[in-house]
């Protein structure tokens, strides 16, 4: 089916050459005929010139209607219709004084036409028929002795046919094969657009698109269901104004409208100018919708179509609540999992205490007690703070003051451990986070850092850089052992520990605290120990 387009097309191009090429032969033949005398030509003898050109024209008339083709087929009506323009020129041109008559130009001509129109390598033999009549012309000339005969002219005129012809088929074979392109081409756009609309049509997301007068051009079944109609109404939306339709949707367009403005103003090479979503509720169907407009950018702030991005947020909320009851699931029995170990162990160990007699047994059950319920204590409120994701209050903290005052409170009881950490910090320094936060994460990466390094001078490392676009990044490190690459996959998962009194809970806390305030905690790539890397903006 591809290869049928663009040989239809060469068909019906190759028929409109044939068409003119032939109005070219009424053309000369007729003026042969009418005023050839005139032109100087069947000077040698005029009657055999009256006769060719007589015959000429009435081959022109006979080969040159639509019956001979259906009759005889268009490859050997055009054969014949060379044949006999070569023949008739020939002919003429030996009774109207050999080639300076003008008939090779005319040759020329027509073996143009011969290779636009003939398909296969016959226009050479054409070329080859012509050089050979004009050869045998001027031979004859040459021997009758009733003139001189420049052979170079002539030999050119010769050259000059075949390099006609094979120019002119060259033309036609690319002219072919850029049909049969453009033939590929348009059918794998109409393709793709086939593609496109399907694809529309089943989003899940509505599509509408309006004018630069807020008039709807199209709508997919999904938007015209978000706004309350029936998916047969699809086809009367178009043509109707939205803002008249639903109130909701006039910010969101005047904004679009607003970026698309400025986008044009800023250069007329911009070819789209994105809209942040925004939230809105729709006053036909009542639903809450998340709108997105893409509005197409020019040198007019109100030329153009805008693109309209709908998208059902109720739905979202209802999936993000599901997901929220599966994680709080998945949760609920990984703490039923980590709690039962250490309750075991209380329970055991009170079992045998209130049969021990010895004071140093009873000493060891009763921390054996303590120790398992500080850990479950501890789980319980490291699950307690994952409710404090949604209370960010960030400020811009001078990081160097901070981190100092936190240090402090780390050792004030025992002065001795400041030397284990190293600060160096730029006092200009700032971080936009929620104090609260903050603390809780550094105290939980210096405490990890303090667990697994050596404990020597500066074995503790905090420093903090600037980083292009407003941020700064804070690193706690330490040189201990470090991490493996299969410890570094679960890291931040909760519950995941290497320490055996840990709940695994505290890095996967510090991240989520992190992301409350726009920031990222990740493990940065070190040589030796572990290198904690807090990312944030510098300014709320």
């Amino acid at each position: 089916m591809m290869g049928a387009a663009p040989a239809v097309e060469f068909e019906h191009a190759r028929r409109a050459s044939l068409r003119y090429l032939n109005l070219f032969r009424l053309v000369i033949a007729g003026l042969f005929l009418v005023a050839g005398r005139e032109l100087g030509l069947g000077s040698e003898n005029p009657s055999v010139f009256r006769l060719a050109a007589l015959g000429y024209l009435g081959a022109v008339l006979a080969l040159g209607f639509p019956d001979a083709m259906r009759r005889f087929g268009s490859e050997r009506v055009i054969l014949l219709q060379v044949v006999v323009d070569v023949l008739a020129l020939s002919a003429i041109m030996w009774v109207s004084g050999g080639y300076r008559s003008g008939m090779p130009v005319l040759m020329m001509v027509v073996l143009a036409g011969a290779g636009l129109v003939f398909a296969g390598r016959m226009v050479l033999f054409f070329a080859a028929l012509a050089t050979l009549a004009v050869l045998l012309e001027n031979a004859w000339r040459l021997a009758a002795g009733r003139q001189s005969v420049e052979f170079f002219q002539v030999g050119l005129f010769c050259a000059g046919f075949f390099g006609i012809a094979l120019v002119a088929r060259l033309l036609a074979l690319r002219a072919q094969a850029n049909a049969s392109l453009a033939a590929e081409r348009g059918e794998a756009l109409a393709n793709q657009q086939a593609v496109n609309e399907h694809i529309i049509r089943d989003l899940p997301d509505g599509v509408i698109v309006v004018d630069a007068g807020g008039r709807i051009r199209q709508a997919n079944p999904r938007a015209v269901e978000l706004l309350g109609m029936a998916p047969a109404a699809a086809e009367a939306l178009e043509g109707r104004v939205l803002v008249e339709l639903d109130a909701a949707f006039g910010p969101a367009l005047s904004r679009a409208g607003a970026e698309d403005g400025g986008e044009a103003e800023a250069g007329a090479g911009t070819l789209q100018a994105a809209v942040p979503g925004r939230m809105l509720r729709s006053t036909v169907s009542g639903r809450l919708l998340r709108c997105r407009a893409v509005a197409g950018a020019s040198a007019s702030a109100a030329a153009g179509d805008t693109l309209l991005y709908l998208t059902d947020f109720e739905d979202i909320q209802r999936q993000l609540q599901q997901i929220k009851l599966a994680a709080l699931g998945r949760l609920t029995a990984s703490i039923a999992h980590e709690i039962r170990n250490p309750l075991s162990a209380v329970i055991q160990a009170a079992e045998l205490l209130g049969e021990e007699r010895r004071q140093e047994v009873q000493a060891r059950l009763v921390r054996i007690i303590n120790d398992n319920a500080q850990r479950i204590e501890r789980m319980v409120r490291d699950v307690l703070a994952l409710g404090r994701r949604e209370q960010a209050l960030p400020e811009a903290l001078a990081l160097a003051a901070f981190v100092r005052e936190l240090v402090e409170a780390r050792v004030f009881r025992n002065a001795a451990e400041h030397a284990v950490y190293a600060v160096d910090i730029d006092p200009a320094l700032t971080l936009a986070i929620d104090r609260a936060h903050l603390h809780q994460i550094l105290d939980n990466l210096l405490a990890n850092a303090c667990r697994h390094g050596s404990g020597a001078p500066a074995s503790v490392r905090l420093w903090a850089q600037a980083l292009p676009g407003e941020r700064v990044a804070v690193h706690v490190c330490d040189d201990g052992p470090g991490l493996d690459e299969a410890a570094r996959a679960h890291l931040f998962e909760p519950f995941f520990t290497t320490h055996p009194k840990g709940t695994g809970l505290g890095l996967y806390i510090a991240r989520e605290l992190a992301e409350a305030n726009d920031a990222t905690l990740e493990l940065a790539a070190s040589g030796a120990g572990a290198d904690f890397m807090l990312t944030g903006r510098i300014t709320p």
